[in-house]
């Protein structure tokens, strides 16, 4: 569990560390490399699953979360 009681989940990824997912309220935590921890707001479960299943993380992000309509801020 992180400080905001989401459960993180480690990936492999050469630019993710871990991803984890707040379904009540639609938040996406994601932790990169760099230790930063950023927020994404208003993302539906099916865009969480498609991250955790993609082959790489990095790109999936790009393309769907960081490119799409969802706010964002980092945390850390």
């Amino acid at each position: 569990m992180n400080e905001y009681g989401v459960e993180m989940i480690p990936v492999s990824s050469s630019n993710v560390q871990a991803i984890g997912y707040d379904e009540a309220n639609q938040v996406l935590y994601v932790r990169f490399n760099n230790n930063s921890l950023y927020c994404y707001q208003g993302v539906p479960i099916a865009e969480f699953d498609g991250l955790q299943n993609a082959s790489s993380k990095g790109t999936y992000l790009n393309a769907n979360i960081k490119k799409g309509p969802y706010p964002f801020q980092r945390l850390e």
